[in-house]
């Protein structure tokens, strides 16, 4: 039996790629996979156990262990709640650092692959169209630019009470972009067939509905099924 479909959203940090993977996921009542999550909380994880961000081996020996439960709007690590510890930009800088490594990427690739389940996935990333599922049905690739990313970032944070600076998460984000782009395992680029979207003067439901209109386009449905089959 041939596998689940699979809609690939890839980006930049603050791309709108979450945001619109959460939303095309509940219209078509698909499985969602969050993979920074998964780098988030290795990143948090780590931090927790005092391991080194750049010791791969450690990393590596200790993301196999970890237990994942994502469900919609939340993930647990080994039974406690982290879905806001996650977020908070140090982790955020770390989920980075640890992204690089190919050990923690072959062992998060592992649980990726294992949620494409019944009826379909969308997920969400840097590398879902051109590693984790390069046989995906729709790669759709997100991006505006680093300003607006850079104001997005900052009002989440300041609805969620914390305290930063627009201009060094300005430069946290232009940091982050040259190392997603310049790694040497799973750099941060469009895959040659994926749809490039400029978000940067969008507004999410807008893109929602581009999503939307190249997944019908290809046969996608809400059953998960391909019309005619």
């Amino acid at each position: 039996m041939a596998n689940p479909p699979v809609i690939a959203i890839d980006g930049p940090s603050s791309s709108g790629k979450g945001t619109v993977a959460t939303l095309v996921a509940e219209r078509l009542g698909w499985h969602l996979l969050d993979s920074g999550a998964l780098y988030r909380g290795v990143a948090w994880a780590a931090i927790q156990r005092r391991i080194d961000l750049d010791d791969a081996s450690a990393l590596e020996a200790m993301t196999r262990q970890l237990v994942f439960e994502i469900r919609p709007g939340n993930i647990h690590i080994d039974g406690i709640d982290v879905t806001q510890a996650i977020r908070e930009e140090p982790i955020s800088v770390g989920s980075s650092r640890v992204a690089r490594l190919k050990p923690v990427r072959d062992a998060l690739r592992i649980v990726q692959v294992g949620m494409r389940r019944p009826p379909g996935l969308v997920a969400d990333g840097r590398d879902m169209g051109t590693k984790v599922f390069p046989t995906a049905e729709l790669k759709v690739f997100l991006d505006a630019s680093v300003e607006e990313r850079a104001r997005r970032r900052h009002k989440q944070l300041i609805d969620k009470g914390s305290s930063v600076s627009l201009c060094d998460l300005f430069a946290s984000l232009r940091a982050r972009d040259e190392r997603d782009r310049s790694r040497s395992v799973s750099p941060l680029r469009a895959a040659e067939d994926a749809v490039m979207i400029d978000t940067t003067e969008m507004p999410i439901s807008a893109v929602v509905e581009e999503v939307l209109g190249h997944a019908a386009e290809r046969s996608l449905t809400g059953s998960g099924t391909r019309r005619g089959e």
